[in-house]
């Protein structure tokens, strides 16, 4: 025993043991502080320990006996302590108490304009087992490249990684993660994935959002495809979702396809929509994967015009066939939705030769 300047001595020091495992530690009191093992008494976390568990192994030495342990309370190891009469510690030691990792689950990776890539995986069912654990990214070409280790921890998570650059287009890469902690090492299977076919873009820029003419259910959304990808040779579409600005429920456009205008109708009249677009740059060199979809842009806002309504006037018979006729335009718009699907110019024209013909019956009778 190397006694030093410390007053006493606990053994053994700093422990890892299995969940369920029992421990029998020891404390050893230096001969110049004249203490006896009656003098001592032992604290887990702050809590003291029955006199039930302690046996006296000599002069200056108690140990205590812990059985059936359960994980540690907190990462960095559950203290036991061995104290005097007087509550003075003398000695500690940390009790790492736990399971050995498990295997890292879940591996998905995404590369921003072909620039980088970022892995994001799950640790296992069990998380972190109690102990702290280490998890390394690692990265290979297929064929013929050597191992090499991710730097850029927790950029999308506290389970992810981040290459920024120095990476290959055309040849696929192997992916795993490997787990460590004080008790053993788990492995992750390994992936294996080209960065074509993983990339997502910047959102849409310069999206507009106006109004059609005076029609009232009408908005026109217009955008800019990513700038970042103008030099290469891809595929895209493009989602809108949109809603009412006292609600929280989107609802989302999915056949734009890769125009970078579209119609939204349906709509209601003097109403502030926001709406938002997202890209989908797929098909990047040939690429036959689905691609990734970017964040949303940020929300833009418009709003509808509202309905025309006769000043005045008292025709019984004129406000009946207001409403006939938006009963009408109510059902007919229906068919629309139903058989042209989202944003069909063909479904459009038609309601807006629809709706042109009403407004100017309706400034017609207004004028009689």
């Amino acid at each position: 025993v190397s006694w030093a300047a410390d007053p006493a001595v606990i053994s053994p020091q700093d422990p890892t043991l299995l969940i369920g495992s029992s421990l029998v530690a020891t404390c050893t009191v230096s001969p110049d502080f004249h203490l006896k093992a009656e003098d001592l008494y032992w604290t887990l976390n702050g809590r003291r320990l029955p006199a039930t568990s302690y046996s006296t192994l000599g002069p200056t030495t108690l140990s205590v006996a812990l059985t059936h342990l359960n994980g540690s309370k907190q990462q960095s190891g559950d203290n036991l302590v061995c104290h005097s009469r007087d509550g003075g510690i003398l000695a500690g030691s940390c009790l790492y108490v736990g399971l050995p990792p498990e295997k890292p689950v879940n591996i998905t990776c995404w590369s921003k304009n072909m620039k980088d890539l970022t892995c994001k995986w799950a640790p296992g069912t069990e998380g972190e087992t109690f102990l702290h654990t280490n998890y390394t990214l690692k990265y290979k070409l297929r064929w013929y490249g050597r191992d090499n280790t991710c730097q850029e921890y927790h950029t999308a998570g506290p389970y992810s990684c981040h290459i920024p650059k120095d990476l290959a287009l055309f040849t696929p890469y192997e992916i795993w993660v490997e787990a460590s902690n004080r008790l053993g090492v788990a492995v992750s299977d390994v992936i294996m994935l080209d960065i074509l076919d993983v990339v997502t873009t910047d959102p849409p820029s310069d999206v507009h959002v106006s109004r059609v003419g005076d029609l009232e259910d009408q908005l026109s959304v217009r955008w800019s495809s990513p700038l970042a990808l103008k030099d290469f040779l891809f595929q895209a579409k493009y989602q809108i979702q949109y809603r009412v600005e006292d609600s929280s429920e989107w609802k989302v456009v999915d056949d734009v396809g890769n125009q970078t205008s579209c119609r939204l109708a349906g709509l209601r009249p003097g109403t502030v929509y926001f709406v938002q677009v997202r890209c989908n740059p797929f098909g990047i060199y040939g690429s036959k994967k689905a691609g990734i979809w970017s964040d949303w842009s940020n929300p833009t806002a418009a709003s509808t015009p509202r309905s025309e309504r006769a000043a005045g006037g008292c025709d019984p018979k004129g406000g009946e066939q207001n409403t006939t006729l938006r009963r009408e335009l109510k059902q007919f718009f229906g068919w629309v939705k139903k058989h042209a699907y989202g944003c069909s110019n063909l479904g459009i024209k038609l309601y807006d030769q629809w709706r042109v013909w009403l407004q100017k019956s309706h400034k017609t009778r207004n004028q009689v």
